[in-house]
This record gives C-alpha cells, sequence and structure tokens, in this order.
C-alpha cells in the first residue's frame, strides 16, 4: 500500500510541477489540486511521517505546499498550495489556490521538490492567508511537527506555543526544529479559472456561499474525515 501511495504521489506531484510551468488553465489548476490530495494521502500513509489525529482535531487550517528544487542545495523558485480553513461552524472550506515559494527543509541531494502539509494552530494564523504576501515564519513561530510515530511527545505537543506544525516527506525532521518557511500569495488567477468565479481568498474559505467543483469534493471530505 505505501508503495501504491509513493507512485500516484510521484506522479500527480510531477504532473503539477508541469502544470506549474506551464500556461495556467483550468485543467492545470485542477492537476494542482491533485497534485496536494496526493502529497497530504503520501504523508498520512507513513506512519513516520503521519499528523497524528490529536493535532489534526484542534487544526483551525491546512495549507498543503508542492514546490521545485533549482540547484543541489534547495533554492525553490516556483511552487503552489492549496489552503482550507475550519470555519466557526466547524465545518471545513473549499480549498483556495496560492503561490509558494523559498521553503526549505534542509538538503537532500538529487530531490527535485519540496512537499509539505502546514498545520495553522489557531485562528488568528489562518486569517494570515488573507495578506498580499507572507510569510509565515516571519509572522507567527513555526515548528516541524510532531509525528504519529512519536507519540510520546504528544502532551509536549499539544502544549507547544507554536501557530504552524510543518510536515513532509522527509523522516528526519524532528519535531521542534525550527523550520524556514517561504512565502505565499492568494493566486486570484487560479481562483478564478477553478471556481468561474471573482470570489477572493477571505471569500472562498470564510463564506458560504461558494460552491466547491466536483473536483475539490474528495479534498474537503478527506480532511473533514482525518480531522474529525
Amino acid at each position: 500500500m505505501k508503495k501504491l501511495l509513493t507512485a500516484i504521489f510521484c506522479a500527480t506531484a510531477l504532473a503539477g510541477a508541469l502544470s506549474a510551468a506551464g500556461e495556467l488553465t483550468r485543467a492545470s489548476v485542477v492537476e494542482r489540486l491533485d497534485s496536494c490530495e496526493a502529497i497530504l494521502q503520501s504523508i498520512q500513509g507513513n506512519y513516520k511521517t503521519a499528523i497524528p489525529a490529536d493535532i489534526l482535531r484542534r487544526a483551525k487550517g491546512i495549507v498543503i505546499v508542492n514546490q521545485f528544487q533549482a540547484g543541489f542545495i534547495f533554492g525553490v523558485k516556483d511552487g503552489y498550495a492549496v489552503a482550507l480553513v475550519r470555519r466557526p461552524n466547524g465545518k471545513w472550506s473549499v480549498p483556495a489556490f496560492m503561490r509558494a515559494g523559498e521553503l526549505s527543509l534542509g538538503l537532500q541531494a538529487g530531490g527535485k521538490s519540496i512537499n509539505a502539509v502546514y498545520v495553522l494552530m489557531d485562528d488568528a494564523t489562518a486569517r494570515l492567508l488573507f495578506k498580499n504576501r507572507m510569510n509565515l515564519g516571519a509572522e507567527a513561530k513555526v515548528l516541524a511537527g510532531i509525528r504519529s510515530a512519536e507519540r510520546e511527545k504528544i502532551t509536549s505537543a499539544l502544549q507547544t506555543e507554536a501557530n504552524v506544525l510543518v510536515y513532509s516527506n522527509n523522516e528526519g525532521l524532528y519535531f521542534g526544529a525550527a523550520v524556514k518557511t517561504g512565502y505565499m500569495s492568494p493566486h486570484d488567477e487560479a481562483n478564478r479559472l477553478f471556481y468561474s468565479s471573482t470570489n477572493r481568498l477571505p471569500e472562498l474559505l470564510f463564506s458560504d456561499w461558494v460552491t466547491p467543483p466536483t473536483e475539490a469534493h474528495f479534498l474537503i471530505d478527506h480532511v473533514t474525515r482525518i480531522t474529525q
């Protein structure tokens, strides 16, 4: 099962990378959504990297990031992300598309991409997503998150003052390690293409009048299930 998830993840992440490099179309935006779904599934499908249920139940937002290496030591030049927030009524929002870049999780020789999930632990941090350009590491406390394989540390993780916990496929990223985050900004064109509307990030994440397209249902349902 783990090998199957890895194969699916690699294929969809590659497709997402190619879509980021080419002309933006609705089909390429859907590929980005698919690659972010695969990243979350891949991280959750590996006990050594999975986000514990205790953390997910407290999450106020989730941002799934796919970025691309430009050199032997990570120098990410392009990337994208999909963000969802937990609304005041407890339901998860539709996914919103973002630009992302310059995330650093350390050297991984031969790697072609950096994939990560940001778990936002409070509402104020989730609302930082509205800014035209923001860096979570500069505006919030960001740490590598506790993983399911480190269950003995779960109490410490729940008591941490971190606003953001970061997870990735890098099994060497240990709880409490400082993480250099990159910038993120709303991708209005991707959102316009996907939703066929001019709704901006605040409306997408916190309004209740945006109908999710069929392609968004799987991610919304999956996030709802793992955060219950």
